[in-house]
């Protein structure tokens, strides 16, 4: 189907054209939905710990990550377009009309247009908007009074002034201090500071940016970064990716015929979030944090999730330790069979890993062979949210197609809702995903990880997008927190909401959380 213009065009972006075919067969035939077993819940597949508990991990991390190499890995490459979607929409459905005005008053409540211009002054940009807005001779105050609402969103949105609708989240003034503004991703500088600095003083960041924006966040970056280490007496290590061309995924039309634009050039589009576990598996390190750039809280709010954040990493330590022990004597010579009993609850108990029923009763180097195979992988300990809202994605037990179960983070789009029993599982979820993860991608022996050779190709999706006036199909691959960590140890520990406080859209930040 590829012509020779095409396959050019494939190779130019790094792509194998048997990668193309398969997604084209993708297309055709369709994703199998996850089978879902049952709502992983506290006791049964979420840990939960008692506060002697909580202390002891916290503590436990204080005392072993000074020798380790730690990376807070921070996905921040998505413009933040979508954040003031509801600005844009009602820029050019009303403009200053009258009857916008009408509009306008109707909708008052959070997240609405009224919300936002009725709070200005609350936000952590609102001295930057007035700056632009003055120096062309006008008064924020005097807009608002005059009902010139299309003239602020402007000012705010486009780059008549902040150009905040063409930035990334990272670049957003987030929130208010007596020194000053904090963009997003000054937030995430100052908690490496606190949970990802070793014994030497360094604290090792890792954000993934689009390419039109790492430029300008560089440019901040450097501009902010001395005060920082100055204050928290750190070393910052910042390392920058982009989300790789050789990621993106061929578009179709709605016959899976390959999407042309009106040039006769292939369309491609970029494969979602997991398309990262490509930039993920370039970092070396023997800890990774993982956590959006949107989640995080002002100064006053932050000891909770420190203090959760050691937690999750204090477990992870304290497993692979006891795993890198086990493998290592496993592989040095032969050991009692009480070690390896001992060693097959620990797994259980410890890493919610389940085994075939009679392990134990298994031959010695039956079990050994098993706890190998289970054990040598990579590592990740996730925080689950209690629900507060409508059940979605989150953490379930997950039936394989051999029949065995394993825990995975499942999104609602994986799910076959349309079958009842499915649908009653999934409303029984008591947690959610709050995408923070604490990972180990080494092996006993300190050889990284493959992280392609653990991913489920089974477990992306297929959404309805269009181009121009025409509507196509997009393939997404394995989300990063999903699909694509398939086959790591998994284990989820219950935290608290207070950890959870994203900024999906522009009003959240009049959320008290992100006031303090």
């Amino acid at each position: 189907m590829l012509t020779p213009q095409d396959l050019l065009q494939v190779k130019e972006k790094g792509i194998d054209p048997v990668t193309i075919e398969k997604q084209l067969e993708t297309f055709r035939k369709g994703y199998t939905p996850v089978r879902l077993s049952r709502a992983a819940i506290t006791g049964d597949g979420i840990l939960s710990f008692p506060e002697a508990e909580r202390k002891n991990l916290v503590g436990y991390f204080n005392q072993h990550c000074n020798n380790q190499r730690i990376v807070k890995f921070v996905p921040a490459s998505g413009a933040a377009t979508r954040m003031f979607k509801h600005l844009f929409e009602f820029r050019q459905k009303y403009g200053t009309s009258s009857f916008g005005y009408e509009e306008y008053l109707k909708d008052q409540g959070f997240n609405s247009v009224y919300s936002i211009i009725n709070n200005l002054e609350k936000f952590a940009f609102y001295e930057d908007l007035q700056k632009v807005i003055r120096a062309e001779g006008k008064d924020l105050p005097e807009l608002i009074r005059n009902r010139d609402f299309n003239s602020i969103i402007d000012h705010l949105l486009t780059d008549r002034g902040l150009d905040y609708g063409n930035l990334p989240k990272a670049l957003i003034r987030f929130h208010n201090y007596n020194e000053g503004a904090r963009i997003a991703a000054e937030e995430h500088l100052v908690e490496a500071a606190r949970y990802a600095k070793n014994g030497t003083g360094d604290a090792n960041l890792h954000f993934t940016l689009s390419p039109e924006h790492m430029p300008k966040f560089k440019e901040k970056i450097n501009e902010v970064l001395h005060g920082y280490e100055t204050k928290f007496n750190v070393k910052f290590r910042i390392s920058y990716s982009i989300q790789k061309p050789s990621t993106d995924t061929i578009a179709v039309d709605m016959d899976n015929e390959p999407f042309r634009l009106p040039s006769g050039t292939l369309l491609f589009r970029p494969a979602g979030h997991g398309a990262l576990i490509e930039n993920l598996n370039d970092i070396e390190a023997d800890i990774i944090f993982v956590k959006n750039i949107d989640n995080i809280v002002p100064d006053p709010l932050k000891g909770t999730t420190v203090e959760y954040k050691k937690l999750l990493g204090g477990y992870l330590l304290m497993i692979r330790d006891r795993v890198f022990d086990f493998l290592r004597k496993s592989e040095a010579g032969s050991l009692p069979e009480k070690e390896i009993d001992t060693m097959v609850i620990f797994s259980i108990e410890k890493l919610l890993i389940e085994f075939p029923k009679d392990i134990l009763s298994l031959p010695a180097e039956d079990k050994l062979k098993i706890l190998r195979q289970k054990l040598n992988r990579p590592i990740r300990v996730c925080g689950m949210v209690k629900n507060e809202g409508e059940p979605g994605g989150g953490p379930f037990w997950v039936t394989q197609d051999d029949g065995s179960e394993s825990l995975q983070i499942v999104e609602s789009s994986q799910m076959d809702l349309t079958d009842e029993s499915q649908k009653k599982i999934a409303e029984t979820a008591t947690h959610f995903n709050p995408v923070d993860l604490v990972c180990s991608t080494k092996d006993f022996r300190g050889n990284t990880f493959n992280l392609h050779d653990y991913v489920d190709e089974s477990t992306g999706f297929i959404s309805i997008k269009s181009s121009g006036d025409k509507n196509l199909k997009a393939l997404e691959l394995p989300g990063l927190w999903n699909g694509a960590m398939a086959d790591w140890i998994t284990v989820f520990v219950d935290v608290p909401i207070i950890t959870f406080n994203p900024v999906k859209i522009i009003n959240d930040l009049l959320r008290k959380e992100h006031q303090s």
